[in-house]
């Protein structure tokens, strides 16, 4: 049977990992892993085919129309779009045993059937941080913390990613005064339309949200006066909407001054156009973002302490983000700032001739059993083709067997640092 051309490459949206590209990656994750690590965080992972009906309790989300899924054997299953609500069902499953607060994190692959844009891929690697069990905004401190160290320690310069902070009680404490007092359940769907502000812009939200075919159905002026309230970029002004009295105002006060403590808030803004489209956030939302603007949220994140009530369990408040691997490594690019690292390798074997074979593989044995890592030569190849390769590796020793150092019990060991060459015995008593 022939293969078509096509199929002999990557899906589209979905990436091959060469070895250059797989050292990038897993530079990055150990990035993830270490300051995830810094802040207490233990990992956790979970199966990447899931019960489809997992992600489509909520319908209207973009998400849902995203969906991988197919039914096998009357069951519905689905290649997860995000991480939450897995992490969810697992501390479901086991919420009478686990010991609160639990601080967890994942590094997870990620499916979405959207539209590619720079930035944005079908498949995608996603760093994901929650808290589960704390109720006050120390759990959003401390998370925004470990997002913009990890900026830092990844090397971009200060001011290069800002966190943009709403709070979505307080916009639905605000609507629910106002153009939606008659209508709280459209609060939900109204937040999936404003969540597309940066991506359509201004007039095309007023226009969804005034559709007469549309969940919201709002009139002109109130779809003016909902976009003034997104207008607003600091508490003062957010303030004139919610109210002094505004308990979600409180705590966007006191995440502030707890980010001040932390020495992050001069990378961090209030922007009450922030909203997230998923319909389980429920108090603070976050967004990370180049300064430059020239590319998609690099993270996106805030508080759903009442996901487990839409999986028909008890609620527990929670919080995280999901930090994704496309975006970042394209700022990086754009920065100069993606490493370039080589194999990790400590020695090379070679052994001139089949004669010497079986000793070499003794040799590299030994080597290996000390904790090196090292690359036996299989076939025949050229000492200077074996020089040339340790050196683009990073290889810091080469081991030459050729029929007289076979006669004499040893093998010739070169430091390519120093150039130095000594013997080494082949059989250490």
């Amino acid at each position: 049977m022939l293969v078509a051309k096509n199929s002999i490459q990557a899906p589209r949206g979905t990436r091959d990992f060469y070895p250059e590209e797989m050292r990038q990656r897993t530079w990055l994750f150990e990035n993830f892993r270490r300051v995830a690590g810094k802040f207490g965080f233990e990992e956790v992972d979970a199966p990447i085919l899931e019960h489809a009906e997992l992600f489509t309790r909520k319908a209207g989300e973009e998400i849902v129309d995203q969906l991988y899924h197919f039914e096998l054997h009357d069951r519905h299953l689905a290649l997860r779009p995000e991480m939450t609500p897995s992490v969810a069902r697992m501390v479901m499953a086991r919420a009478g045993g686990l010991k609160l607060p639990l601080r967890w994190f994942t590094v997870t692959q990620n499916w979405r059937y959207e539209r590619m844009t720079r930035g944005r891929l079908r498949e995608h690697y996603q760093w994901n941080m929650d808290i589960w069990g704390e109720a006050g905004v120390t759990a959003e401190a401390e998370l925004i913390a470990a997002l913009l160290t990890l900026v830092r320690e990844l090397g971009l310069p200060a001011g290069t990613v800002k966190v943009r902070i709403n709070s979505r009680a307080l916009l639905e404490e605000s609507l629910r005064q106002g153009v939606l007092a008659e209508r709280p359940e459209a609060f939900a769907p109204l937040c999936v339309i404003i969540d597309k502000l940066d991506k359509i812009g201004e007039e095309a939200v007023r226009d969804m949200l005034c559709a007469a075919e549309g969940s919201i159905g709002l009139q002109p002026a109130e779809a003016e006066s909902v976009l003034q309230m997104l207008r607003a970029r600091n508490l003062d002004e957010a303030a004139e909407a919610g109210g002094e009295g505004s308990a979600a105002l409180r705590d966007l006060k006191r995440l502030f001054e707890l980010l001040e403590a932390y020495g992050v808030a001069d990378d961090v803004i209030f922007d009450a156009s922030v909203v997230r489209g998923l319909a389980y956030y429920t108090g603070i939302v976050f967004e990370a973002f180049d300064a430059q603007g020239e590319l998609r949220a690099i993270c996106g994140g805030g508080r759903y302490d009442r996901l487990l009530e839409t999986l028909g369990g008890k609620s527990i408040p929670a919080v995280g983000f999901g930090f994704g691997d496309v975006v970042i490594t394209e700022l990086l690019k754009d920065q100069n700032l993606l490493p370039e690292p080589t194999q990790e390798l400590d020695d090379i074997v070679f052994a001139f001739s089949e004669a010497e074979q079986i000793a070499a593989a003794q040799l590299a044995t030994q080597l290996r059993a000390e904790g090196r890592q090292v690359e036996l030569i299989l076939g025949k190849m050229k000492p200077k083709r074996v020089f040339a390769d340790a050196a683009a590796k990073g290889a810091s020793r080469v081991f030459l067997i050729g029929p007289d150092d076979l006669a004499a019990g040893k093998a010739a060991v070169k430091e390519l640092s120093t150039g130095e060459q000594t013997d080494w015995p082949l059989y250490p008593k």
